[in-house]
């Protein structure tokens, strides 16, 4: 009867799913002995346990609410442009005030083309001897980020908002440069209820978050994966960089930046044509006929956004004056005119898919891999300063990392301790501490096999689901025990499934009360909750079924079993 019992145990679903879990956990782990005779393991360790630097970086930008004397702000947009006054002749809002009708008035020399540049192609010009009636269809929203845009020469992008227009000022601008541009033009910062004006320094959380998102994409197509990238407050960034020195990580991540596409007009002069968000993806680097490309996706906006600027130029008319131009952070990184086939067909339609042709050398597939690069994740959408960097020695990381397993050997060992206490039987010890390790090597496992990265507040989850393991095992335990015993089996079954009862309940809500720390991100803590909703779930699911299940037949066994 003793050898038919663990070929009853084999051929219970729970314990092969177990066994299974285990199994691939080692693989995934995959521990070896170094060549330095220590041991090593698939495990990724974050700053704190393996040393390197950290960087904090704050989003320069401003959010805004304004209004202009439409008028004059037009007029201002346009004297700058050509260098002339410029007086207002007539501005009239239709009924709902959401379109305007701008007259104008100037002895400057301006093309209709100009005006298009300017992003008037609502307009006409009537020229009568020396003067030129300027009348533009257009918009207060469109005005005004027109207006602070080529002021600031940065993107400002206006949202919606049920308190009213927010204007997004996608680089440093001070409240109080910010209030003279506006009184130039007869205009003021708007004020909320209190009558505090309204505008703050930094940028929205759509575009705090872009940017995190972008950086995330940037180290991967670099190769330094499982980079934490995460949002400290509303305006800053932290960046861990494992096992990076400082002077490296800072190189590393000042090389995203602000990328954008710009077309050649007239000598030296540009008009912007899209920026990074409009690329859809890139393509691997290849060499075609000789040719290095790196190939690339626009959106369908940005396809839209680039044929209208090639035909508004005289780009698809004549292609090798008008020059396509990448740039990152305002450095020119590509330069190239478009081939006579794709200006044909721009005249008819957008084109969504590109190459960028680079050279036939060696240094021509490194400039193409390069672009790829900063075509991928190189488009961050507003520019960032370092505000705050530190280094955390490999050999300090090394040390923690010995501290936390030392740790949790110490935890594994005292709860051991008082477990022996309290039963007193080597056959419930035994099973307890063997399900307890197993839960943390699984734990592991799922970290090895999704690339997470271990940090202290994860070994501290770690510990932490090793206690909650325990006072769930314990109850699981004193269930089955019947007065030192097991009970029958019409009994067993009542109890254990009122201690799963009790596990389950438990178990969720640990899961309720982690989630708003993993949905949140508050830093570190973030770690620590996964952790613990890993676990937690790896232990009520796979482990602690399986601890029922062999503790009966284990005291069965050694004669505990009525």
């Amino acid at each position: 009867m003793s050898e038919e019992k663990p070929k009853g145990l084999l051929s219970d679903w729970r314990i092969r799913i177990f066994i299974l879990a285990i199994l691939l956990s080692l693989v995934a782990v995959q521990p070896w002995y170094s060549s330095d005779g220590g041991f090593d393991s698939n495990l990724n360790y974050g700053l704190d346990l393996e040393g390197g630097s950290w960087l904090q970086v704050s989003l320069q930008g401003a959010v805004i609410q304004a209004d202009v004397d439409e008028g004059l702000t037009a007029s201002a947009i346009i004297e700058k442009a050509i260098g002339s006054p410029v007086t207002v002749k007539k501005a009239v809002s239709d009924s709902d005030q959401s379109r305007l009708s701008i007259v104008l008035e100037t002895k400057g020399e301006i093309t209709q083309s100009y005006l298009n540049l300017l992003g008037f192609s609502d307009s006409s010009i009537t020229q009568r001897g020396d003067t030129y009636e300027i009348t533009i269809y257009t918009t207060k929203q469109q005005l005004i980020s027109t207006y602070l845009s080529e002021e600031f020469g940065s993107e400002v992008v206006p949202y919606a908002t049920p308190d009213g227009i927010e204007y997004e000022i996608r680089t440093k601008a001070d409240q109080e440069t910010v209030e003279n541009l506006l009184e130039d033009v007869n205009g003021f910062l708007l004020t909320d209820e209190d009558g505090n004006k309204i505008y703050r320094e930094g940028v929205r959380t759509e575009t705090r978050d872009l940017t995190v998102d972008i950086l995330s994409e940037k180290f991967n197509a670099l190769g330094l994966r499982d980079i934490p990238v995460r949002t400290v407050g509303d305006d800053y960034i932290l960046i861990d960089f494992a096992g990076v020195d400082l002077t490296t990580a800072k190189e590393i991540a000042q090389q995203p930046g602000k990328f954008e596409i710009r077309m050649q007009v007239e000598g030296n002069n540009t008009r912007h044509v899209l920026y990074g968000d409009s690329i859809s993806s890139v393509g691997i680097p290849s060499q075609q006929d000789g040719q290095w490309y790196t190939p690339f996706t626009l959106s369908r906006e940005g396809a839209v956004s680039l044929q209208q600027v090639a035909i508004e130029t005289g780009a698809v008319n004549d292609p090798n004056s008008h020059w396509l131009y990448m740039y990152l952070d305002d450095e020119e990184v590509y330069g190239a005119p478009l081939s006579p086939s794709a200006a044909s067909s721009l005249r008819t339609a957008p084109i969504a898919s590109w190459q960028a042709s680079t050279g036939v050398d060696e240094d021509s597939k490194k400039q193409a891999e390069q672009l790829q690069i900063h075509l991928r994740a190189g488009a961050l959408p507003v520019n960032v300063e370092l505000v705050g960097s530190g280094q955390v020695d490999a050999s300090l990381g090394g040390q923690f990392k010995m501290q936390a397993i030392i740790a949790g050997l110490l935890s594994m060992l005292a709860v051991a301790a008082v477990v022996y206490r309290r039963y007193g039987k080597k056959q419930i010890l035994v099973p307890m501490v063997a399900t307890s390790v197993s839960e943390v090597l699984m734990i592991l496992g799922f970290a090895a096999a999704v690339g997470w990265q271990l940090d202290l507040p994860s070994i501290a989850g770690i510990i932490a689901v090793i206690g909650t393991g325990i006072d769930h095992l314990v109850i699981i335990t004193d269930e089955v025990l019947y007065e030192g015993k097991l009970p029958p089996t019409k009994v067993y079954l009542s109890r254990i499934t009122r201690a799963f009862s009790i596990i389950f309940a438990a178990a969720a809500t640990t899961i309720i009360a982690m989630s708003p720390l993993v949905v949140m991100g508050f830093g570190a803590l973030k770690g620590f909750a996964i952790t613990t909703i890993v676990g937690v779930l790896i232990g009520v699911l796979i482990a602690r079924p399986v601890y029922g299940k062999v503790i009966k037949e284990v005291l069965q066994e050694k004669g505990e079993g009525q």
